[in-house]
């Protein structure tokens, strides 16, 4: 008899342990989200194990199921986060019970439902395109004929498995849904505020995963420049939702702008591209560009300055706050009409290392398709055996940044938690002193170990809050923290970074390229306002002559004209100018996106697309900043607005693959 008491006692401590922990109107939800991510848990380490090599290569282990955790629970958060707080506050009793108890358990059976055969048709899609399911998951839901027919014809055994597994999990999901919320018990009526209001709180937290400027995005959790060892992070919901969230950013041009033949796009564009060496192919702006420069293959290194327009430069007409800056504009090949192709960093990006136009989208940057296999100079480099690296002071993920360059070329990232022991760090992260003496480290390591590099460093001192150590400088205006006062700081450091670097032995076969990623604070009456567009840019380095360049040029013209100056014969998608080469006034432009707008500036006109098929034509003067209407040809007009729908459709059609 003993033992049957002792038997009958533990069963009794563990029912009311049990209740114990019951969480009362949320224990159903509760206990969907545990088998949900013990689910999604084991199907990251299958998918590990069977890349068990990829995933040793990158040294990516504990990352992988470290943050693989923390992506689930995010998406937990997100699915669960609108029933959590529908239970907080409705009754579990009389009609209104029922009904909401029916409507819970067709929502936790469902969203266990997505979860399960997502991870189903997980391995297919990567044997297929060595990634989780994305956007093109999404895409081929369009062509159901098509899609259906092919899934009949090569995955017959992939359809069963996806085919049991759904059915087994909506049937056993429903058995446990009628158990999990038969005997629920709703809290006090006066304490339901109360958790709606935690549930709510800690939904959205968890759903953040991220106390910082940005929520969790698959930029914050990459880590390696293995597409998929960063995807397995993920899990597929997630990879498949972020990307339909991100496709309501692909705004097309033509929606906008209005219509026009491919084959006239493509035709006006390559001709206004002053090229000539077009290759035949599936890319239709492939070419090839032979380098101005014929000796050893020199180093890159690209100085983006974070929001600096040129009204802050003192030796472009601007406030004196640049005297540095100034100084390189002396000693270097200073380009006095450089415009940039937008108002953000993320397209001073694009621009700057891929040498892609601007478009109404958000820039490729941040969209999915290009995530992998989109062409940029990194991975031309890369390919011509240089190391690749992107060096930032504050976190590589802000932006998605870190993601679009692992997945496309860069090899090496360095941000804000690589620093030891940084003199200042800010809202942003490191100062830039900071940061160029990081690069500075890393240029004589690279150079020492006899592999030629491409480094792109960009800076972050100069951004709202205007945070910058102090005893630096004297500072422009009283107030401390102003935009005005962190320009000259940042002028300071990149000041002391070429001091450093003129005696430095990678100075005599380094090529640099100071230049703005956009100017601060993009504002104006008008439709384009041009002269907020004007930025910075100058090259330095042994063998570049003092130069004064008036010639009207984009940010996208640098890409051809830096990798001529470093030798490398480039055969790529690239529509830019190598402004090494004569360049006919006729042909200098420059093309800006302003939100909706479009502007396609020549030293004749600057003609605007709007919204609506809205055309408008003025003639811009270049010293006072000011805009007259004016007619323009029919000619100029299809021009422009080729060079204007031709950025949509590049993306849109993949003309602008690494691989070609």
């Amino acid at each position: 008899m003993p033992p049957l008491i002792s038997l009958s006692s533990a069963a009794r401590n563990k029912e009311t342990s049990m209740r114990k922990i019951n969480l009362g109107p949320l224990q159903p939800i509760a206990a969907f989200a545990a088998v949900a991510l013990g689910l999604v848990t084991l199907s990251r380490f299958l998918l590990a194990l069977w890349q068990f090599d990829r995933i040793t290569a990158a040294d990516g282990w504990s990352d992988l199921l470290f943050q693989g955790l923390r992506v689930d629970i995010a998406t937990l958060c997100w699915l669960f986060i609108l029933p959590c707080l529908l239970a907080a506050i409705l009754p579990v009793d009389g009609m209104v019970g029922k009904i909401w108890r029916a409507v819970l358990r067709v929502w936790l059976v469902a969203g266990l439902w997505i979860m399960v055969y997502m991870e189903l048709a997980t391995p297919p899609f990567i044997m297929e395109y060595d990634l989780r399911p994305n956007r093109l998951f999404v895409e081929y839901l369009i062509y159901p004929k098509e899609v259906s027919s092919m899934l009949w014809q090569g995955y017959k055994i992939e359809l069963f498995i996806g085919l049991v597994g759904s059915i087994a999990t909506l049937w056993l999901g429903w058995i446990f849904s009628g158990k999990v919320t038969e005997n629920v018990r709703q809290i006090k009526w006066q304490w339901r505020p109360v958790l709606a209001i935690a549930v709510v709180l800690l939904g959205v937290l968890g759903a953040r995963s991220s106390l910082g400027h940005r929520p969790l995005n698959p930029a914050m959790v990459a880590f390696s420049s293995d597409p998929l060892v960063n995807d397995l992070v993920l899990n597929s919901s997630y990879s498949v939702f972020f990307a339909i969230n991100n496709m309501k950013s692909e705004r097309s041009a033509d929606k906008f702008y209005g219509q026009m033949s491919q084959d006239k796009i493509i035709e006006l564009v390559k001709a206004s591209s002053a090229k000539h060496d077009f290759v035949q192919g599936s890319l239709p702006t492939l070419n090839v560009n032979n380098a101005t420069y014929q000796g050893k293959p020199k180093n890159l290194v690209i100085l983006l300055q974070e929001s600096l327009g040129a009204r802050f430069v003192g030796g472009l007409g601007g406030l004196p706050l640049t005297p540095n800056l100034d100084k390189l504009l002396e000693e270097g090949w200073n380009f006095t009409q450089m415009y940039a192709t937008g108002t953000r960093s993320v397209r001073g990006i694009e621009a700057i290392t891929t040498g892609f136009p601007p478009s109404p989208s958000r820039a490729v940057v941040k969209l999915s398709k290009s995530q992998t296999g989109f062409f940029t100079i990194a991975d031309l480099l890369k390919k011509q055996g240089y190391h690749t690296q992107f060096i930032y002071g504050g976190e590589a993920h802000f932006d998605n940044m870190k993601s679009f360059f692992l997945g496309n070329g860069f090899e090496q990232i360095v941000d804000e938690p690589q620093y030891q022991n940084p003199e200042f760090t800010g809202s942003w992260g490191v100062s830039d002193e900071d940061l160029y003496n990081k690069a500075d480290e890393e240029f004589t390591r690279l150079n020492k170990e006899g592999k030629p590099f491409f480094s792109l460093v960009f800076t972050s001192s100069n951004h709202s809050p205007f945070e910058y150590p102090a005893g630096k400088i004297e500072p422009y205006e009283s107030e401390f923290n102003t935009r005005n006062n962190t320009v000259k700081y940042s002028d300071y450091a990149l000041g002391t970074f070429f001091d450093k670097a003129k005696q430095s032995d990678y100075w005599e076969n380094t090529i640099f390229i100071v230049i703005a990623d956009h100017d601060a604070r993009v504002f104006g009456s008008q439709l384009v306002p041009v002269d907020r567009f004007h930025i910075p840019a100058v090259i330095l380095g042994k063998g570049i002559e003092p130069r004064k360049d008036d010639r009207l040029a984009n940010n996208i013209d640098m890409p051809p004209t830096l990798l001529s100056l470093i030798g490398i014969d480039a055969t790529s998608p690239m529509i830019g100018r190598d402004l090494t080469k004569p360049l006919a006034r006729e042909d200098e432009r420059a093309m800006m996106q302003f939100d909706k707008n479009y502007g396609y500036l020549t030293r004749d006109s600057l003609v605007v697309f709007s919204p609506g098929e809205k055309v408008s034509s003025y003639h811009y003067n270049f010293e006072d900043k000011s805009l007259t209407p004016k007619e323009v040809s029919q000619e100029s007009l299809d021009k422009a607005k080729a060079n204007a729908l031709f950025g949509s459709m590049a993306y849109k059609y993949n003309w602008y693959k690494s691989d070609y």
